[in-house]
């Protein structure tokens, strides 16, 4: 019986993929048999990160660049064609928070930190919106593809502090569901996008608001694991499931898609 959750053969883009949940996606979609390009800045990082899927057995190439820069975007997906020869996907891993976006109960909530707030959208949103431009021109011209977004619990529900990263995240939603459904329009069935929503996981943007430096919880963290049911955040290897899934022809009826990973953090009303 062919395996439809298989991603051998395909060729997959990761942004963001010198960070701790984008060293998971690497992984995961390397050993459901895809070839990945490890995009970030950091060039050691996403060196490494290709050089251990290559000495596993696996098929991968460092791509070097910011996702707000068109000129790198470009360099990168040309790279990746050249090495792979076509683009089957790609997820959109790059994104983040910055202290200045971040509203402070004390905060006058009239003065608030606009060019942070635009960082945030910028890096969040358009970080997003540009490499599907320059890697989903490819991706379209393969012919078939997939395009995963990463969403958050913050378009979903009112999270303090965290205004500019909640707006761009809200925005990703919306650009999500757009672009599905424009692209079916003019390429029928063969180029999806979807978006997964990861719960809490203890990232480098988050660590410092959930964790104090010893370890324990701060009172932010402690009230994140009482409205998730699970009570425990989660582990980055969990969001491999959903996302090979959305990444291979197992969900090719899928598009427009929000799919929650959060341990229920989204549907309990903390009562």
């Amino acid at each position: 019986m062919e395996n439809n959750f298989s991603l051998a053969g395909k060729v997959i883009i990761v942004t963001g993929a010198t960070g701790i949940l984008g060293d998971a996606f690497v992984k995961g979609i390397a050993s459901a048999g895809g070839s990945v390009g490890v995009l970030g800045r950091n060039r050691a990082v996403a060196e490494q990160r290709a050089e251990a899927v290559n000495a596993a057995g696996g098929k991968a190439i460092a791509l070097i660049a910011d996702v707000l820069k068109e000129d790198e975007l470009i360099a990168a997906k040309n790279k990746a064609l050249k090495f792979f020869g076509k683009i089957d996907g790609l997820v959109n891993g790059a994104g983040g928070n910055m202290p200045g976006a971040i509203v402070q109960p004390g905060d006058d909530v009239f003065q608030l930190n606009m060019d942070a707030m635009r960082q945030v959208m910028d890096l969040n949103l358009y970080g997003t919106m540009l490499p599907t431009q320059i890697f989903g021109e490819a991706i379209a011209q393969n012919g078939k593809g997939s395009i995963v977004n990463i969403s958050s619990m913050a378009p979903q529900g009112v999270i303090t502090k965290v205004l500019g990263y909640s707006m761009a995240k809200t925005a990703i939603d919306m650009y999500t569901k757009w672009f599905a459904v424009e692209t079916a329009r003019r390429h029928g069935d063969t180029i999806r996008m979807n978006a997964i929503a990861p719960g809490f996981f203890l990232t480098e943007q988050n660590r410092t608001l959930l964790t104090e430096p010893d370890g324990s919880y701060t009172e932010r963290g402690n009230l994140v694991l009482k409205k998730t049911p699970f009570n425990r955040f989660g582990d980055a290897e969990e969001l491999i499931g959903a996302l090979v899934w959305l990444l291979s022809d197992a969900s090719k009826f899928v598009t427009g898609t929000v799919v929650n990973v959060d341990g229920g953090f989204s549907i309990f009303s903390g009562v």
